[in-house]
């Protein structure tokens, strides 16, 4: 997809698909999810709960918040990505790879390190209708597709109250946010609705599975299971993927989804092409969940539609509740 086509679909008025939420139900006391998704106590004077429809769990809702994180060896481990409801894993030039973590409750008190947005980042997000975006930067020609999307766009030093450099850590590897700080800038951000996941047991059939890997040229993400923990246990590059409270990310659904990723127009400063991850299409996905791998279809008719994920038998694949990992591997 040209920059052209995406400033067009983004200025098209936001068309809501599926975009219905469960009652919110006042929560008495305090709530405590499992350990590895990131333990988070909420009163109920804070937030009501409601189930969220990216987890299926219940949890105190706000508005959507995405955030870029660096993956580069130098950036580990990460902070608060245990906490971000949906963790996306892309590929971007040289063959590295970044992450996007999804928030829409539970909000630490910061994150990081965050780095740069890329192109096809606007296309991804639009199926969470108008989330605040959390970045360090992108190259200048890429200012103006940001700033014509319906996205809250909230670069470093649009916000510079939100953004913070951690010592301890190198630049660029140092540079965090606070999700909060950000929200409130972005008052209206649109809160959590149905982006086409399900979640539920898991559905017969399915072939065993310990381990898969997804490579790009320049990065690994590997995934096993867990018989004890009941998660996949992430690793990146051959090494446990930790987080700086000393436990390794690990999540109870990962999703590996086949896209195109044909180079953008855009090169980073050393001249390495950008690729740009087309999410609207259709094609073949792998869910892993329980120690088995099913093999699913995704279908995304449009950037402002969400993503459905579906078995043989036409039924929608349900997800664990939980955290969920989407990971985008070339077709």
């Amino acid at each position: 997809m040209t920059i052209r086509n995406v400033t067009r679909a983004v200025r098209k008025p936001h068309r809501t698909l599926r975009r219905t939420t469960v009652p919110a139900l006042v929560a008495a006391g305090a709530l405590t999810l499992g350990a590895a998704y990131g333990s988070c106590s909420v009163s109920a004077a804070e937030a009501p709960q409601e189930k969220s429809p990216y987890t299926g769990v219940e949890a105190p809702q706000s508005g959507v918040l995405a955030v870029k994180f660096d993956n580069a060896r130098g950036a580990r481990p990460h902070h608060g990505l245990n906490k971000a409801d949906i963790v996306y894993v892309e590929k971007v030039e040289g063959g590295m790879s970044r992450l996007m973590g999804v928030y829409s409750g539970r909000q630490p008190d910061s994150v990081g390190p965050v780095r740069s947005a890329r192109e096809s980042d606007v296309e991804l997000l639009r199926q969470f209708g108008r989330p605040a975006l959390a970045y360090s930067g992108v190259r200048s020609e890429l200012n103006k597709v940001l700033r014509d999307s319906p996205l809250y766009d909230r670069a470093h030093g649009s916000v510079p109250s939100a953004y913070f450099r951690k010592s301890g850590r190198q630049a660029p590897h140092n540079l965090f946010v606070r999700p909060q700080a950000i929200l409130e800038s972005a008052p209206n951000a649109d809160k959590p609705a149905d982006i086409g996941f399900r979640f539920g047991a898991a559905p017969a059939g399915g072939s065993p599975a310990t381990e898969r890997t997804v490579r790009y040229s320049a990065a690994s993400h590997t995934f096993r299971w867990s018989p004890a923990a009941e998660r996949w246990k992430v690793s990146f590059d051959g090494s446990a993927a930790m987080q700086t409270n000393g436990r390794q990310m690990a999540p109870r659904t990962v999703v590996i989804q086949h896209v195109d990723m044909p180079p953008s127009k855009y090169k980073d400063v050393n001249g390495s092409v950008t690729p740009y991850i087309k999410t609207v299409g259709s094609g073949r996905a792998t869910v892993l969940r329980d120690g088995k791998a099913y093999e699913t279809r995704w279908q995304r008719p449009s950037a402002e539609s969400g993503t459905t994920f579906t078995l043989s038998d036409g039924e929608r694949m349900p997800f664990a509740p939980g955290q969920v990992w989407v990971v985008y591997a070339d077709r």
